[in-house]
């Protein structure tokens, strides 16, 4: 029975791939490039909307808020946006709704945020949030 030398050993191993292929790295580096740039565009719609629920809910938990009108209501939000770095034509007046259900007043921001990706492709994202009008008296 032969038995392979140690220099044939040594050989076969250094012949061997190790790693990824030049052509390998490139194709993923060009799918997590695309979805980095995917995220880069889409991380401020949703910082700003963040930014959005943060202003309902210091609205929707003033004193004064279940006997608002939706006029003072829209003030108020106006003032919050412009503290929470939120664009002003980002929300039209009629996204921001007064609903009634089951005797409750709940306010209601309904938004679409249309953000060009590429050339001709854009994203389009939706967002949809509602608060209850009750005040928290935290007793």
């Amino acid at each position: 029975m032969l038995q392979p030398d140690n220099e044939a050993i040594v050989m076969r191993i250094r012949n061997t791939q190790l790693g990824i292929s030049m052509l390998g790295f490139i194709i993923v580096l060009m799918v997590v490039g695309f979805f980095a740039y995917a995220a880069m565009k889409l991380i401020p719609a949703y910082t700003e909307y963040f930014g959005v629920v943060k202003s309902m809910k210091a609205v929707a938990n003033d004193i004064n808020a279940p006997t608002m009108e939706l006029v003072e209501i829209r003030k108020k939000l106006d003032v919050n946006f412009d503290l929470q770095y939120v664009d002003d034509r980002t929300m039209a007046p009629d996204a921001i709704k007064l609903e009634r259900q089951g005797g409750k007043r709940i306010l209601r921001m309904v938004y679409d945020r249309q953000i060009p990706f590429l050339y001709n492709v854009s994203l389009l994202v939706h967002f949809d949030h509602s608060e209850d009008m009750l005040h928290d008296s935290g007793i």
